[in-house]
């Protein structure tokens, strides 16, 4: 799986939990970009990620990223990981 195909599969994630097909997500979208991210909703993206990717994030990571970008990257990573 590519970056891009990692980006647009958690763009429909995000578009899913936050129940909006016009969101927009970029690289630098953090939780002050969207009005109703908040601790419970970023506890659902995190298991909608682990279940869509098939990965268990380790919570210190996933405290440390600052952005979707991050986030991105993260995945890539861990899917690389496992190959």
């Amino acid at each position: 799986m590519n970056r891009e195909e990692v980006f647009e599969k958690v763009r429909q994630i995000f578009r899913d939990n936050f129940d909006d097909d016009e969101l927009v997500i970029v690289d630098e979208t953090n939780s002050s970009d969207i009005e109703d991210w908040d601790s419970i909703e970023h506890i659902n993206l995190v298991i909608a990620m682990e279940k869509a990717f098939g990965l268990k994030f380790n919570i210190k990571e996933v405290g440390k990223l600052a952005n979707v970008g991050e986030m991105v990257d993260l995945i890539l990573s861990m899917l690389d990981q496992q190959s």
